[in-house]
C-alpha cells in the first residue's frame, strides 16, 4: 500500500487479468505461463491475457495472430462465461458485506462507496484491504484497489496500484495527478490523447496551465468536464445497480461478410438471442447499440435509446439494422457484428398507446411460445425461416460474446 491514508469513503475495485487468472487458478499448470484468453488464432481476438502475456506486448482486443507473433508459446484459452460470470457473482458478494452502494462497470471491476460504513468497518483504506484479502483468501483471485475522494481518482488508483495493489491517493491530490502522462487519464482516449499532444501537451501538469476555454476549443465540449478532472473535482455519485446492466450478443465470422441479406440473419439471430435473454429476466430495454468489426479490425459502434422499451427480437432487430445504415457495412467486408442492450428496466413499467399495447401483447405471446418450445427442443428446435438459411462461412457465437456487465 503506498499513498497517505486519509478518510476517503469512494474505492474502485479491479480483479487482475480477471478472465485469464481464473484460468490460472482453475489449472495450477498455467500458473507463471503467458495465458492468452480470445477466439480463434486465425480471426479471433484477445479478451484477456495473464500478466506474463503482457510482458511480451499482448493486450486485449489485440489480433490472436498478432499475440502469437509477439509470443509463439503462449497459452491460448477459449473464454468460459458462464464460469467467469458465476466467479464474479461470488466477488461482487464479498463486496456486499461491506456496503450496498456498489456500482458495476463490468464482470471484474466496480465502484463502492464506502462512507455509510466506516463506524462498523473502520477507514475506507482498511475496508479495501479486508475486501482484497478475503477474494485472495475465498476465490484465490487478486483485486487491485484505489481510494480516493471521488471516482475519478480512486480510478486512477486501482491502475497507479496494480497489479495487486492498494493505493490511497493522498490529500490534496496535485501530487499524484500532476506527475501522470496524459495516456493514463481514465476517460481520455487514444485519439484525443494524440490530438493534445499535437498541442505540445503530453502531462496533466501541462495541461493544469489552461484556462477552461482554452481546453474547450482543443478538444470540445469535453474541455470542460476535463478541466475538472486534473484538478481531482469530480462529483459524480456512486450509482447503485442491481443485476445485469447490459445484455449483449457477438458473433465473429470465418470469412468477412460482403452480402447484405447475411448480415441482416446475423442481426435477426443476435436479436432472437438477446431478446430472449431479456424475457427471461422480466426486462425490457431503451437503448440498442450495434459494434461493427470491419475486416481490418477497426471496430465502430453505434447507439439508440428508443421511446419505450423494447423486448421484441423484431423490433430490436429494426434498431439494429438502422444502425448499421450508419456504418460503412455497405461497402467494407465485416468480420464481426454485435448487439448490446442497456437502460433496462422492469418489462411490466413501458406504457404506451392502446392499440401499441394490443400490438405489443400480440407479439409477446408469440414470442412467449417461441421460448417455450426452445426450452422444450433447443436453440436450434424452431427457428424463423430466414435462420434456417444461414450463411456459409459464418462461426458460431464468438467466444466471450456475452458482453452482459455486472454480478
Amino acid at each position: 500500500m503506498t499513498g497517505q491514508a486519509v478518510n476517503n469513503g469512494i474505492l474502485h475495485l479491479d480483479l487482475d487479468a480477471f478472465y485469464a487468472s481464473v484460468e490460472q487458478r482453475d489449472q495450477p499448470q498455467l500458473r507463471g505461463r503467458p495465458v492468452v484468453v480470445g477466439g480463434s488464432v486465425n480471426r479471433g481476438v484477445v479478451c484477456a491475457c495473464s500478466y506474463e502475456a503482457r510482458h511480451y506486448g499482448i493486450r486485449s482486443a489485440m489480433p490472436m495472430a498478432r499475440a502469437l507473433q509477439l509470443c509463439p508459446h503462449a497459452v491460448l484459452r477459449t473464454p468460459r462465461m458462464k464460469l467467469y460470470r458465476q466467479v464474479s457473482r461470488e466477488v461482487f458478494r464479498v463486496f456486499g458485506r461491506y456496503t450496498d452502494r456498489i456500482e458495476p462497470l463490468s464482470l471484474d471491476e466496480a465502484f463502492l462507496d464506502v462512507r455509510g460504513s466506516l463506524r462498523l468497518f473502520g477507514e475506507a483504506v482498511d475496508i479495501a484491504a479486508k475486501i482484497r484479502k478475503e477474494v485472495r483468501d475465498e476465490l484465490q483471485l487478486t483485486v487491485s484497489a484505489g481510494v480516493a475522494r471521488n471516482k475519478f481518482l480512486a480510478k486512477l488508483a486501482s491502475a497507479h496500484g496494480k497489479p495487486d495493489g492498494l493505493y490511497v491517493v493522498p490529500e490534496p491530490p496535485d501530487a499524484f495527478l500532476l506527475s501522470l502522462p496524459l495516456s493514463r487519464l481514465w476517460g481520455v482516449g487514444p485519439v484525443t490523447c494524440r490530438h493534445l499532444q499535437e498541442h505540445g501537451l503530453t502531462s496533466v501538469a501541462d495541461l493544469r496551465r489552461l484556462g477552461e476555454a482554452e481546453l474547450v476549443q482543443i478538444v470540445g465540449a469535453a474541455g470542460k468536464s476535463l478541466y475538472h478532472l486534473i484538478r481531482g473535482e469530480d462529483s459524480r455519485p456512486v450509482e447503485v445497480r442491481a443485476g445485469c446492466q447490459s445484455i449483449g450478443h457477438e458473433e465473429t465470422f470465418d470469412r468477412d461478410l460482403r452480402n447484405p441479406q447475411a448480415l441482416h440473419r446475423v442481426l435477426l439471430g443476435l436479436a432472437e438471442k438477446v431478446a430472449a435473454r431479456l424475457r427471461a429476466g422480466g426486462m425490457a430495454a431503451a437503448s440498442v447499440q450495434l459494434k461493427v468489426r470491419y475486416g481490418d479490425f477497426s471496430t465502430v459502434t453505434r447507439i439508440r435509446r428508443v421511446p419505450e422499451p423494447l423486448d421484441s427480437a423484431l423490433e430490436i432487430l429494426q434498431v439494429a439494422e438502422s444502425l448499421l445504415q450508419r456504418t460503412e457495412a455497405a461497402g467494407r467486408p465485416v468480420r464481426l457484428l454485435g448487439i448490446s442492450l442497456s437502460h433496462l428496466q422492469d418489462a411490466l413499467k413501458g406504457q404506451g398507446d392502446l392499440f401499441g399495447q394490443e400490438r405489443k401483447a400480440r407479439q409477446s405471446a408469440l414470442d412467449g411460445a417461441l421460448d417455450s418450445l426452445r426450452q422444450r427442443f433447443g436453440e436450434r428446435g424452431v427457428q424463423r425461416a430466414t435462420l434456417m438459411a444461414d450463411p456459409k462461412g459464418r462461426s458460431g457465437t464468438k467466444a466471450g460474446g456475452d458482453d452482459g456487465d455486472g454480478p
